[in-house]
Parts: C-alpha cells; sequence; structure tokens
C-alpha cells in the first residue's frame, strides 16, 4: 500500500488520521509519525495554500458546512482538487462507530469542461445540503439522513437512536429587543457551540428560525442525554457577542427515540411534543418523548 498511487487514509471516529500511506501523506503534508485531526489537517493547509483548494474566503464557514455532510452517509463520493494541479476523485466509507476509510485516485487526465460539469452539480448539491446563514445542514439533508436511517433494512421495529429537537429560548424577544442582526448572531452562535460538540456519526441540521434538529444514530437514552446535556451547558457559558459580555441566551430541547419502521414524520413530531415539554418545565432543559402530552396551540418561546 505505501508503493500505490492511489491515496488511503483511515480515520477514527474522532475524526482523527490513524493510517495514510506515502501518496495519502504527500498530498496532505503529514509526517509519517503525524496522526493530526482531519479539520487541524486542513486548517493548516489552508493557511499555507496546500493541498485541497479551499476557494471560500472563509475557512471556518467552509468547515462547518462541511463537517455537516462528513461521516454522515455510509458511503460519499465526490471530486477535488489540489494545489499541486492534479484532480482526484475521492470515496468516504464509514461504519456505524464513526471509523471512516479515505481512497482517492487521479483523475487529472479528464476532460476539463467534463470536470467542470461535474463541479457545478458537486456544488449545487452542496446548498441544497447547507443551511446559508448558520452552514450547517439544511432542513431537506438531515430528514432525508432521518428516512434513511429508520428505513427498514433488517428487523422492524429495532432501535436505530435517538432525535432531538432543539430551539433556542425567548428568540422573539432577542429579534425584538436587540434587533435581526444580534438574532443571526446568536444562531451563528448556537450552530457553531453545538457543533463542536457533534459527534462524527452524529447529524446537526436548522430547521428553520431558530428551531434545529440533531440525530443521534446508534445512540442509547443515556448517552443522548449526555451529548444534550453537554450542549446545554456550553450554550449557557457561550458569549455570542463579544461587545456585551453580559449577553447569554439558552435552549431546550425534547428528545425522542427511533426505530426501524417508524414514519420519520411521527418521531419528529414526538420530540417536538417533548421540547413543548421542556418549554413548559421552564425552558434551558431536556424532556423526553411524551406521547400523551397534548399539542400546545400557543408558542412559549
Amino acid at each position: 500500500m505505501e508503493k500505490t498511487d492511489v491515496l488511503v487514509g483511515v480515520f477514527d471516529e474522532t475524526d482523527r488520521l490513524r493510517f495514510a500511506n506515502r501518496a495519502f501523506r504527500a498530498a496532505w503534508s503529514v509526517a509519517p509519525q503525524e496522526m493530526p485531526l482531519w479539520s487541524d489537517m486542513m486548517r493548516r493547509n489552508y493557511a499555507a495554500a496546500r493541498g485541497t483548494i479551499i476557494s471560500s474566503g472563509d475557512f471556518e464557514t467552509w468547515l462547518r458546512s462541511t463537517l455537516g455532510r462528513r461521516g454522515k452517509t455510509g458511503f460519499r463520493a465526490f471530486e477535488t482538487d489540489l494545489h499541486d494541479g492534479r484532480w482526484l476523485w475521492m470515496t468516504e466509507t464509514t461504519q456505524e462507530n464513526g471509523w471512516m476509510l479515505c481512497v482517492a485516485s487521479d483523475i487529472t487526465t479528464v476532460r476539463v469542461d467534463e470536470r467542470a460539469l461535474r463541479q457545478d452539480r458537486d456544488n449545487a448539491i452542496k446548498v441544497d445540503q447547507t443551511d446559508e446563514l448558520t452552514g450547517i445542514s439544511s432542513r431537506r439533508f438531515v430528514m432525508a439522513r432521518l428516512r434513511a436511517l429508520t428505513a427498514t433494512s433488517g428487523e422492524a421495529w429495532s432501535d436505530v437512536g435517538h432525535v432531538a429537537v432543539l430551539d433556542i429560548d425567548n428568540f422573539k424577544y432577542i429579534n425584538d429587543r436587540f434587533g435581526h442582526a444580534t438574532g443571526d448572531a446568536v444562531l451563528k452562535n448556537f450552530a457553531v457551540t453545538l457543533q463542536r460538540l457533534v459527534r462524527k456519526t452524529d447529524i446537526l441540521g436548522r430547521v428553520g428560525g431558530e428551531e434545529f434538529i440533531l440525530i443521534l444514530p446508534h445512540t442509547s437514552l443515556a448517552e443522548a442525554e449526555a451529548v444534550i446535556d453537554q450542549m446545554l451547558a456550553a450554550v449557557r457559558r457561550s458569549r455570542p457577542l463579544p461587545q456585551e459580555v453580559s449577553f447569554r441566551y439558552t435552549f431546550s430541547a425534547g428528545l425522542a427515540g427511533a426505530r426501524q419502521g417508524d414514519d420519520p414524520d411521527e418521531v419528529y413530531r414526538r420530540a417536538d411534543l417533548a421540547l413543548y415539554a421542556a418549554k413548559m418545565r421552564g425552558r434551558d432543559q431536556i424532556a423526553i418523548d411524551l406521547p400523551a402530552s397534548p399539542r400546545l396551540t400557543q408558542d412559549p418561546g
């Protein structure tokens, strides 16, 4: 494998490089005994203008968008170009435990006009799968992953994980009191704060407004609660307005289990009902699926 021109790399569940052959290390400037996180590897190569060409002028926004899709499906294939002039066809194969095999082949000789058409296609798909304001996954992408998760491919009604609906508390008041620019800053801060705590196989997306959805595949109730508890604490500590250090905000979460064969819309509805229960209990907390709870007709904010 060391002698082949095919680029091969293996990343663990934390997205740390655990193996890379000579071709892979050369392309992304990784030392033989080095095991960087994928995000750190990309960040330093971006600063040095080497490795993958990233056309965005805002690296962190690009990174957040890319992490929203990286490792979220069992298999992903795409094309990418390098600063050394090569054009690569890359595949990412992710196991349920989050370990990922990356394999890339040099396709530089493919006609430039065909390459441009495929790049336009890939960019259009990326835009469709990304929330424009926050840079995380769009509702369309997340709901597609939820449908794939609950699709019956094995034993029907077996547990496949948990789904959480997250909502920023008193967001209307924030917009009315401080203006929509502050509201947008809070939404971006919320996405960034949560993205840092999302595991490789988890999917975080914005549904719309101040509402977000988090899919936790192959995760027990206790594990799902622990992840969201960490997020609640992190948001309490965050300061989205550097000039207003006293400004703070919180969010509430509703959590529901998902099984193979479930209707994705019903799973979402159960998590949404739990969210309303968390709001009614005082906000800034998590509530577990309460299917018997009546849907409230007035949004408690």
